[in-house]
C-alpha cells in the first residue's frame, strides 16, 4: 500500500513539475521595447484630404458619417479606400481570414505599398494561427509592417492550447477593436472582421453586421486608438513570432499575391478596378454622408494584462452613461448578449420607471458560438424578470435578403447576427465592436462611436424594429407558469426552436457553468 502511494505521489509530483516547466515556457515572451514613439506629422494633401475640405466646414468640430449596412458595401468601400490611399493605411482587426476576400484586400494593400503607401496591420493573436503564411508574405514588403497583439509564446500544437490554461488571465485580454484608417482623414469602425462571411461572399453562413465610415476629426481618434495598441509592449512584430521566407521567395510570393488581385474575380461585389473608379465611387459615398456631433471611445491596452479585470472599461463606462441619461427607450442590437447581476442592478437603480429596454440578439439556431449562447441563456430569465424585452433572430428570417445582398446564401445557408449597436431615445447611436456582454465590459479592448444624430439613430432603430417583427424574430417571454416561451404570431414554443437535441443539450450544460465573463 505504501509503495503504491509513493508511486502515485511521485507521478503527481512529476506531472506538477512538468506543468510548472511548461507554464514557465508559456510565460517566456518578454514585453517588447519599441523605442521612442514618433509623433505623426500632419498628413499632406491627398484625395481624402480634398474630400474633407469639400464636405466639411473647417470651423466645425463635426465629422461626417455613413452607415455601411451590407457586407457588399463594406467590402467595396474598403477596397476603394485602399485604391485611393496616398500616404498611409492603418488597419486593426480581431480576425483577418485567409480566404478569397481576405487575400484580395491583402493583395491590394501590397499594391498600395508598391506605390509608396505605408501600411501597418495590427492583428489580435487569438485567430492568427493557420493564417500566418498570408501575413508572412505581406511582411516581406519594405512598406508593410505587421504586429500581433498579446500572442501566445507557443505558436502551434499542444503548447498553444496549454498557454490558455497556464496564462489564463493574460490570454483572455483580447484586442477586439476594429478600425481601418486611410491617410488619417477617413476611417471605418464597427463590428466587421475581414472575411467572406462578413462581406456577403460566403455561400453558407453570412453575418448581418454594421460599420460606420467616418470623414473628418474622428478619424484622428481612430488613429489614436491604433497607435495605443501599435506601440504597446505586448504588440510583437511578426518576425519575432514566425520564421519569415527568404528574400527571393518572399519577393516571388509578394508579386503573386498582388498579381492575383488583378485577375478576374468571382466576387458578388463589383470592386473598383482602378484609382479613378475608386475615387469616383467614394465621391458618391462622401456626398451623402451625414454631418453630426460625435465622439470616439476606445479601451487602451492594459498596462498589466495579468491584473484582475474587475472594473468596467472605458467603452462600457460610456455606454453606462448613455443609459443613465436615456429618457424613454433603449434599443439594443448585440450578437452576444449577457447582462448579469451587476448590470441588472444598475438598471434597477436608474429610478426611471418609464424607460423601456428592448434587446435583439441571436437565437441558439443562429448563434455561431454555442458557448456564447449558453452564457446568455444562463441570465435570460433574470433579464426577462428585470423587464427587458428580448427578441431572438429566426434562421428563416425574410429580412436576410435585405441584410445580405447574396440572396442565394439566404436560401441555401443561414444568417447570423454579428452587429453591435445601441440606440437611445432614437436620437443617439452607440456603434462599434462592443457586444453588450461581460467580455466586452471587463476584458476586451473595444472601439465605439457615439453619434448624436437623430437621422442615423432613427435609421438604425427602424432597421431593428423590422428585425423584431414576428417573421424575423421570436419574442422570448415568461409564461404564467413561470416557463420561458418563444412566440411568433400565434405560434409558441417551450424549448429553443429550430435546433436539435444535442445543440440544446450542449447549451444547457454549458449554461450551468459560471463562465459567462469569458464568452
Amino acid at each position: 500500500m505504501f509503495g503504491q502511494l509513493s508511486v502515485m505521489m511521485f507521478v503527481r509530483l512529476g506531472a506538477l513539475l512538468m506543468l510548472g516547466l511548461l507554464a514557465g515556457c508559456a510565460r517566456g515572451l518578454p514585453p517588447v521595447d519599441h523605442g521612442p514613439v514618433l509623433t505623426l506629422s500632419s498628413e499632406p494633401d491627398s484625395f481624402v484630404m480634398d474630400q474633407r475640405r469639400m464636405q466639411l466646414d473647417p470651423e466645425s468640430a463635426y465629422s461626417a458619417f455613413q452607415l455601411l449596412d451590407t457586407g457588399r458595401d463594406a467590402f467595396t468601400v474598403r477596397a476603394a479606400l485602399i485604391e485611393a490611399a496616398s500616404h498611409r493605411i492603418d488597419a486593426q482587426y480581431y480576425i483577418w481570414n485567409d480566404d478569397a476576400s481576405g487575400r484580395y484586400l491583402a493583395g491590394r494593400l501590397v499594391a498600395a505599398a508598391d506605390r509608396g503607401v505605408q501600411v501597418r496591420l495590427l492583428l489580435d493573436d487569438i485567430n492568427v494561427a493557420g493564417k500566418e503564411s498570408l501575413f508572412a508574405v505581406m511582411e516581406a514588403h519594405p512598406n508593410i509592417a505587421i504586429r500581433i497583439f498579446n500572442p501566445s509564446p507557443s505558436r502551434s500544437g499542444v503548447g498553444r492550447w496549454l498557454s490558455f490554461i497556464t496564462d489564463f488571465d493574460r490570454i483572455n485580454r483580447r484586442m477586439h477593436n476594429k478600425t481601418f484608417v486611410v491617410d488619417g482623414q477617413v476611417g471605418i469602425a464597427g463590428g466587421r472582421n475581414i472575411g467572406d462571411e462578413y462581406f456577403d461572399e460566403d455561400p453558407q453562413l453570412n453575418f448581418r453586421d454594421r460599420d460606420v465610415m467616418v470623414l473628418g476629426p474622428l478619424a484622428a481618434g481612430m488613429t489614436d486608438n491604433f497607435e495605443a495598441y501599435w506601440h504597446n509592449r505586448w504588440a510583437y512584430p511578426l518576425g519575432q513570432l514566425y520564421k519569415l521566407p527568404e528574400s527571393a521567395k518572399a519577393l516571388d510570393n509578394l508579386s503573386r499575391l498582388s498579381r492575383q488581385t488583378t485577375e478576374p474575380q468571382a466576387f458578388k461585389a463589383a470592386l473598383p478596378q482602378s484609382r479613378g473608379s475608386a475615387e469616383q465611387l467614394l465621391e458618391t459615398w462622401f456626398a451623402t454622408m451625414v454631418q453630426a456631433d460625435g465622439e470616439l471611445v476606445f479601451d487602451p491596452p492594459p498596462e498589466d494584462p495579468e491584473a484582475p479585470a474587475n472594473a468596467p472599461r472605458a467603452t462600457a463606462r460610456a455606454l453606462y452613461g448613455l443609459i443613465e441619461s436615456a429618457r424613454s427607450d433603449v434599443l439594443i442590437e448585440s450578437a452576444y448578449l449577457i447582462l448579469a447581476e451587476t448590470q441588472l442592478e444598475g438598471l434597477d437603480n436608474l429610478n426611471n420607471e418609464t424607460l423601456s429596454v428592448t434587446a435583439f440578439t441571436n437565437s441558439l439556431a443562429t448563434n455561431d458560438l454555442v458557448p456564447n449562447h449558453s452564457g446568455y441563456a444562463r441570465w435570460r430569465r433574470d433579464m426577462l424578470e428585470q423587464g427587458i424585452t428580448l427578441h431572438e433572430l429566426r434562421p428563416d428570417a425574410p429580412a436576410c435578403k435585405r441584410w445580405i445582398t447574396n440572396h442565394e446564401a439566404c436560401d441555401q445557408g443561414m444568417v447570423s447576427l454579428h452587429s453591435k449597436a445601441v440606440v437611445f431615445d432614437r436620437e443617439t447611436l452607440f456603434i462599434g465592436s462592443f457586444n453588450v456582454n461581460l467580455r466586452s465590459i471587463y476584458l476586451n479592448g473595444e472601439t465605439a462611436l457615439i453619434i448624436r444624430s437623430p437621422q442615423l439613430a432613427r435609421t438604425v432603430a427602424e432597421d431593428i424594429d423590422d428585425a423584431l417583427k414576428p417573421e424575423n424574430s421570436w419574442r422570448v417571454v415568461l409564461g404564467s407558469d413561470g416557463r420561458i416561451a418563444w412566440k411568433s404570431g400565434d405560434q409558441e414554443w417551450h424549448r429553443e426552436p429550430e435546433v436539435g437535441f444535442w445543440r440544446r443539450a450542449a447549451s444547457r450544460m454549458l449554461s450551468w457553468l459560471p463562465i459567462e465573463k469569458y464568452l
